[in-house]
């Protein structure tokens, strides 16, 4: 008996999985049949203008998904997928079910489009060609193929392609040969846009929006990373350069006025036919196969977007079921049946309408989530990408402010479906009674997020620095405190202790002056952090009790921080404190730091990584951090280890080089072969010379080891200028540059 063969899904590349799909969804239904009525309109200086804000709009929109898209793999669903992972299930919801929508009504708009091109075939003597019937055919064919195979719906857009570039020749070919003349500069809304300027724009718009239809396949890509930066911007910038020669085009030929470009007649032929070389016969090839093309991309992405919705347990389960191919089947079908029934709409102009509405909507989301994820700053937002958060800011408020000027009752309409939808899926509101306005707010917010903290169970993306910092010393304490400063880069909590041994009846120590000093202190140090002062009656057992108690909620501390202490006695106490701090799986580090100071001269900073012990990831995460600081920002990161042999250097290079991506960030590697008899420590002494600071990982030996290992330690980190010795014991342990 034979083995039932399982049918992977097929995964795409950039070029035919981003940046085909987006650049015929682009160059599609409206280029072919309203770039003539916007002219016509308009005229040449209003319709560039309109060119500029739309695509200004979907360039940034497309910055920010590219940016958000490099910071994580995209999965099913795409925008939907970067929203709900950016901003949350509830605010992803709310942005997903109208994505759907959307999608759902660009197949209507593309169906209309393509119906409204063939139309003037449709026999006189048989009455007015319908329309709405041809289209609800189209809509029925391209669900019937999408439904089949994604592959085949991708394969057919080369030829499709080819078709629309010779389209393009033609009809350049026909401005050249048929003379020009100077283009209208003043717009005539009376020939057929009598609602004005923002009517055109809308109906327009559509006509950018197409860059997203690659980011809708994301799951089907093989590396979303790569392919939706590189293919989305390499289809925007395609679309903005075709668009304006066909303008130019348009204004300055002789062959047809603006008078005869602003009508609309279904049973005549495209304002093309009068313009290109042999009228429409290379030209239709590429008008039917762009829309198509286009209706294949919102039949594809549509479904997916619901899937993802299904998935995540917002749509019914048996939408996200999937075919032996991989396909959404049956999302696909309930794509195609809503895309049926707007066509009950009317006509191209007024689905394009709403189309772009929920367009707006979309890239709002998608520039509010890259503004959110930079100004909050979590540790593991690293873009290859980098999107200043102002510029992704004027992008959602660009959009904001075009969705009101085009229809202020269908952007109401819109937000209030999307408002409507967030709150079905929040359920839980934010509920309580206050007195005073400001203060009842912020302690609810406080309280609020406290709560939902707790709920949130621990994930390595979310990681973030809270360091509990501990020293007697009070000199040595200003040191440690600005070193916890510079790695918790205003991203986590730092708290500073000091501590007394004693009891609490009899010592002298006058707890709030000295907590009130060291406030002082950091006041004028200009260092965030909560500082704390105790009295404990034994150091190992009060330590131990301060860390357990510290923090509530989800906010204790992960991290705590000692400074590096000498003689063997004090060492065995650090490294019983370090056991039992592990076994509470939290981190510590030990500090090592008698030359630095706060100086802008700090240039390398060198993590030494073993691979065993799972602390290069806090080593490297904390190196980030500190490179982040103004002192340390001309600083090289450099991650080094050492090999016995020839043979594991080139091994080790790759591995190194794999991690280093998957870190994202700016790091050399360095590989460095022993010498026969070398001592390690000697060898990383040498090589670490130049470095102002080095992070090293620890194992913690068994108890009886700890005289030895506590001598070797000592000699290790006083050979360096500053050390830093790490160890990861969170559950986190490993994942925290993945």
């Amino acid at each position: 008996m034979s083995a039932k063969t399982v049918q992977l899904p097929v995964k795409f590349g950039t070029f035919l999985g981003v940046f085909t799909p987006s650049v015929l969804t682009i160059l599609g239904v409206m280029m072919y049949l309203r770039f003539g009525w916007v002219l016509g309109n308009l005229g040449l200086p209003l319709t560039l203008l309109v060119l500029v804000l739309a695509s200004s709009i979907t360039f940034i929109t497309g910055l920010s998904a590219s940016a958000i898209s490099t910071n994580m793999k995209v999965g099913i669903g795409g925008e939907y997928y970067m929203i709900s992972r950016s901003l949350g299930i509830q605010l992803g919801g709310a942005i997903g079910i109208p994505l759907f929508l959307c999608r759902t009504f660009s197949l209507t708009l593309y169906a209309f489009g393509l119906a409204e091109s063939i139309a003037p075939f449709w026999p006189a003597e048989w009455g007015m060609p319908p329309v709405q019937l041809m289209a609800a055919i189209i809509i029925l064919f391209t669900t019937a193929i999408a439904g089949k195979s994604a592959n085949l719906s991708l394969k057919m857009q080369i030829p499709i392609m080819i078709a629309v570039g010779v389209s393009l020749l033609v009809l350049f070919g026909g401005v050249l040969t048929g003379g020009v003349h100077a283009p209208e500069m003043t717009p005539h809304y009376e020939r057929s846009a009598p609602d004005g300027f923002w009517f055109v724009f809308a109906v327009f718009f559509p006509a950018v929006t197409g860059f997203s239809a690659g980011i809708g396949m994301s799951g089907d890509l093989k590396d979303s990373k790569k392919s939706i930066p590189k293919g989305t911007i390499l289809a925007i910038v395609t679309g903005f350069v075709v668009y304006i020669l066909i303008l130019t085009s348009l204004a300055v030929t002789s062959k047809v006025d603006g008078a005869a470009m602003a009508q609309i007649n279904p049973s005549a032929p495209p304002i093309w036919s009068k313009i290109a070389l042999l009228g429409m016969v290379l030209v239709y090839p590429g008008l039917w196969g762009a829309i198509l093309s286009s209706a294949f991309g919102s039949i594809l992405g549509g479904p997916r977007v619901l899937q993802a919705l299904s998935l995540d347990k917002i749509a019914p389960k048996f939408l996200g079921r999937t075919s032996k191919t991989g396909q959404p089947t049956i999302a696909t079908w309930v794509t195609g049946g809503i895309a049926l029934l707007a066509v009950a709409l009317g006509d191209l102009n007024a689905v394009g309408r709403w189309v772009t509405i929920f367009f707006l909507t979309l890239y709002v989301a998608i520039n509010l989530s890259a503004v959110i994820e930079k100004l909050v700053g979590d540790v593991s937002y690293r873009p290859t990408i980098k999107v200043h958060w102002i510029i992704s800011l004027l992008g959602c408020i660009g959009a904001a402010i075009v969705m009101f000027l085009i229809n202020p009752v269908a952007c109401i309409i819109a937000v209030s479906l999307e408002l409507i939808i967030y709150w079905y899926l929040k359920r839980k509101a934010l509920r309580g009674s206050w007195g005073d306005v400001r203060a009842g707010l912020w302690s609810s917010i406080a309280r609020f997020a406290l709560i939902k903290l707790k709920e949130k169970q621990t994930h390595a993306r979310n990681w973030r620095p809270n360091i509990l910092l501990f020293s007697s010393n009070p000199s040595r304490l200003k040191r440690l405190t600005r070193l916890a400063s510079w790695f918790n880069q205003n991203k986590g909590i730092v708290t500073v202790c000091r501590t007394f041994v004693g009891d609490v009846s009899d010592t002298n120590v006058n707890i709030d002056d000295i907590q009130q000093e060291m406030e002082q202190e950091l006041s004028e140090q200009k260092i965030v952090a909560f500082p704390e002062v105790h009295i404990i009656s034994d150091f190992e057992a009060g330590i131990m009790g301060i860390i357990q108690a510290n923090g509530f909620a989800g906010m204790h501390s992960n991290t705590v921080m000692f400074g590096w202490t000498h003689g063997e006695e004090r060492i065995q106490r650090l490294f019983r404190i370090v056991r039992i701090i592990s076994q509470m799986k939290r981190n510590s580090i030990l500090a090592y730091i008698p030359e630095l100071e706060k100086s802008s001269s700090h240039n390398c900073i060198d993590v030494w990584w073993r691979g065993m012990e799972k602390n290069g990831d806090m080593m490297l995460v904390l190196a980030h951090l500190l490179s982040l600081n103004t002192e340390w920002r001309q600083a090289k990161l450099r991650l080094r280890t050492i090999v016995s042999t020839k043979d594991e250097q080139e091994p080790m290079r790759e591995k190194l080089k794999m991690l280093i991506a998957d870190s994202r960030m700016s790091v050399e590697t360095d590989v460095i072969l022993r010498k026969d008899n070398e001592s390690v420590i000697d060898l990383m002494h040498q090589s670490s010379k130049d470095a102002d600071i080095v992070f090293l990982g620890f194992a913690l030996p068994e108890s009886k080891d700890d005289t030895e290992f506590a001598e070797r330690l000592d000699k290790l980190v006083t050979g360096f200028r500053s050390a830093i010795l790490v160890r990861n014991a969170e559950s986190t342990q490993g994942e925290l540059i993945e």
